[in-house]
């Protein structure tokens, strides 16, 4: 369920694996592309897919398209048969995700939040990384599907561990993103060239494989996505509501959520996470180019 920049190459790898899959997508046509591309099979609803699965993987936006999916109207739950195990690979509310695997429980249905980290690349290539909250049980039945997907698999702990995991994951490297775009912003403007600059921070204790990978995007323009702004700004959401759901206070952080909020009011959206940059850059007049 769900065929987007991720879900689509998730379900394909499974394909290729020689797995009888059936497809959904709020985009209809993304279902049928993939059935046609790789025989795979387009369903109506969520539920239709449920009827006809041993597993079912969800890889979607938000906490609400999560909730909507499974147990709304045509959701999982209403085609569900007891024994069928729902794997959760969306970064959602922690919280939320274990009054899902609560209400699923209650209908004999196993549950497992499972976010992923690795991007789009990391889909296309089936070398993912699953961040895992459940039983422990269940998530040694699904391995072998997992292992389809993705390359490392972190049992976190129990329900809501995964995306715990997860966040913090993001929390960390949405922080490094944002003094990356300071920092270059400012030693351009100071007239320090780019490349230069970043060949000064990857050969010091500054160095980062974040910045390395997106310094070149950055200095080409290349804003083409592999993780969407709107996408992170709401992951620095779901850290700032788990960081007063524990009492832990995230100031940098919400800091960075409205600096991302500013990139979406600046038109960027839907563009990749290292296209925040033109923000700074338009406060101070430059552009960070190579």
């Amino acid at each position: 369920l769900g065929l987007g920049l991720k879900g689509y190459p998730m379900a394909r790898n499974l394909l290729r694996a020689g797995h009888s899959v059936a497809l959904w997508s709020n985009t209809a046509s993304k279902a049928e592309q993939l059935a046609t591309e790789a025989g795979g099979i387009a369903c109506a609803t969520p539920a239709d897919v449920a009827r006809q699965s041993d597993v079912v993987f969800l890889c979607v936006g938000d906490t609400a398209m999560v909730e909507r999916m499974i147990l709304g109207k045509n959701g999982i739950v209403e085609g569900a048969r007891k024994g069928l195990t729902v794997v959760d690979a969306s970064t959602i509310s922690p919280s939320a995700s274990c009054r899902i695997g609560e209400t699923l429980a209650a209908a004999g249905i196993d549950f497992l939040g499972a976010p992923v980290t690795g991007s789009t690349p990391g889909a296309i290539n089936g070398t993912l990384t699953f961040m895992v909250g459940g039983d422990e049980k269940v998530f040694n039945n699904v391995r072998p599907l997992l292992e389809v997907m993705g390359k490392k698999f972190y049992y976190c702990g129990g329900p809501g561990m995964g995306l715990h995991a997860k966040l913090t994951q993001n929390l960390v490297l949405s922080n490094i993103l944002q003094a990356f775009n300071e920092g270059m912003v400012l030693s351009t403007k100071a007239g320090v060239a780019p490349t230069l600059m970043l060949d000064i921070l990857s050969n010091s204790a500054a160095k980062c494989g974040l910045i390395e990978y997106k310094a070149p995007f950055v200095f080409r323009r290349d804003f083409t996505t592999n993780f969407s702004v709107k996408w992170m700004h709401k992951d620095i959401g779901l850290m700032l509501d788990s960081g007063e759901e524990l009492a832990v206070p995230l100031p940098l952080t919400a800091l960075t959520r409205q600096m991302f909020q500013a990139a979406i009011a600046k038109g960027h959206g839907e563009e990749d996470i290292c296209s925040t940059i033109s923000v700074l850059e338009e406060f101070a007049g430059v552009q960070v180019r190579a």
